[in-house]
């Protein structure tokens, strides 16, 4: 699991029984607030898991290799299904701010990507399909409001203007960020399943007249964390065989 922007908690939930700082796994440390650095390795719910508690950015000036860098790492551990959560925005008037979505697809819309050369990958079902539904149908039973849509991922850091909000929203897009879709080509470039999960965290500009602050980010989504815990730990349970 990649640990978005105040989600921290969710490694709270996890037997822990081993951390690796981000400067011992050979990875440039974050310098966001709100991104501890380091890889929780445990378990949850039964099942073994690594979660990297928070993620480098390329806004911070890494290059595309040094953001994912933490998913070739966890993928050299075993890993196989990567779970990514990120803060986002929200540009559907229908998923309000505290909420969930599941991601269907994305746009990358960062101008870059992680992989060296020709690596020609196929992202034509970049997030697996059979994971969305154990999600949505485990969330309808945990009476867990869970949104499915379209994410894109800019570069940052600043955040979108009006203008460029209602160009995303031409474009499909439901949320935005300033993350994951490099993960995911990485991710999927190396064969692992990928599920993602966007914390809504406040209105992208111009759908709210209230200015964006990094803050409510972190404070939305530490009180959002128990929803995604909840979910994840049951989706565990009861689909621990699932290949």
């Amino acid at each position: 699991m990649v640990l978005g922007s105040g989600l921290g908690p969710l490694a709270d939930a996890i037997q822990v029984e081993r951390v690796v700082g981000f400067a011992d796994a050979g990875l440039p440390a974050s310098r966001v607030p709100g991104h501890a650095g380091c890889f929780v390795i445990g378990a949850l719910a039964g099942e073994p898991v690594v979660a990297m508690k928070g993620r480098v950015h390329l806004y911070e000036g890494h290059s595309p290799q040094e953001v994912t860098a933490g998913v070739r790492w966890m993928a050299a551990q075993g890993v196989t299904h990567l779970v990514l959560t990120n803060a986002a925005g929200t540009l559907n008037p229908e998923f309000a701010p505290g909420g969930w979505m599941i991601l269907a697809d994305h746009l990358n819309l960062t101008g870059t990507s992680p992989l060296p050369g020709a690596e020609f990958i196929d992202l034509s079902s970049a997030y697996d399909a059979g994971w969305r539904d154990v999600c949505r149908n485990t969330a309808g039973s945990l009476g867990m409001a869970l949104h499915e849509g379209v994410y894109a991922g800019l570069r940052g850091p600043q955040y979108e203007t009006p203008a460029e909000v209602r160009m995303l929203r031409t474009l499909g897009a439901d949320a935005v960020g300033m993350s994951t879709v490099l993960e995911t080509i990485q991710a999927r470039a190396l064969g692992l399943k990928v599920t993602a999960f966007s914390c809504l965290t406040n209105w992208a500009a111009g759908i709210s007249s209230e200015p964006l602050d990094h803050q409510e980010v972190l404070d939305t989504g530490r009180q959002a964390a128990v929803d995604i815990i909840r979910l994840l730990a049951a989706v565990l349970s009861v689909n621990a065989t699932r290949p």
